[in-house]
């Protein structure tokens, strides 16, 4: 399945960790060059050198998202190491949490900073690349929480993944001209370190609430990101698809049952 991925070079932000780690699993079986970025070098090392010794192409970066120099040097590295680059994955972002009522100027900065400026960094310093690539992917993990759903405490959160969405569809049509595609994962409640630290009353909750009774899992997401990637989907862009179980389906709990 898919085995177009095979041989390309595919950058990671926000891979030391959750959802990101999972993708560069996913791709890295699908036989890809795997570049792990995330904001600490030795993070991003550890997840490149656990790819490595199960037999796969990796390595590790480091870059903060918001930084545009930090993440060209990280484009750079990838692209000497591995000749050019095919699919950004644009995967890094952060959840505080922060009522309205107690936000600060500088916790909403924060949020969109890395979040939703985070993406357009992304895209913009891979971009020399991804045209080169004749066939370049961008997949961005947004979320259902701003787009569908909202949460107490996750205003910003919600506005900086509801942006993401309106950034992919113009920048679909920007880059269609290249053979680049632009589309968006929206994952639902996902099994990750974040959502553990929750607590076990809260994913008991939410598991409750979820058609298929459970949470997702990281390869959940990593999958749909692979099929968006893949030149299976070359005539596909600038649209999302929601990973959720059927979460924002029911009306009520009851519908559940």
């Amino acid at each position: 399945m898919l085995t177009s991925i095979q041989g390309k070079t595919v950058l990671i932000t926000g891979a030391s960790k959750g959802i990101g780690r999972g993708i560069a699993k996913v791709f890295a079986k699908q036989g890809a060059n795997t570049v792990i970025v995330a904001r600490h070098l030795d993070a991003a090392q550890a997840v490149a050198d656990e790819l490595k010794a199960a037999g796969y192409e990796a390595m590790g970066v480091a870059a903060d998202v918001a930084d545009k120099a930090s993440l060209q040097s990280a484009v750079q590295t990838a692209v000497e190491a591995y000749g050019g680059l095919d699919i950004l994955c644009a995967n890094a972002g952060i959840f505080p949490s922060a009522s309205l009522e107690e936000m600060t100027e500088e916790d909403w900065d924060t949020v969109m900073n890395t979040n939703l400026k985070g993406t357009l960094f992304s895209v913009q310093t891979c971009l020399p690349e991804l045209k080169k690539s004749g066939a370049g992917r961008v997949v961005i993990t947004s979320s259902i929480t701003g787009p569908i759903t909202g949460f107490p405490g996750w205003s910003h959160y919600g506005a900086s993944k509801a942006g993401q969405l309106g950034f992919i569809r113009t920048a679909a049509i920007e880059l269609a001209k290249y053979g680049i595609t632009v589309n968006a994962v929206m994952p639902g409640n996902i099994l990750t370190e974040g959502l553990e630290d929750m607590g076990d009353d809260y994913l008991t909750q939410m598991a409750s609430s979820i058609p298929l009774k459970r949470l997702g899992s990281v390869e959940d997401i990593a999958n749909a990101m692979l099929y968006f990637a893949s030149e299976e989907a070359g005539y596909v862009t600038g649209q999302t698809i929601v990973v959720d179980g059927g979460q924002v389906l029911p009306e009520s709990l009851e519908a559940v049952g």
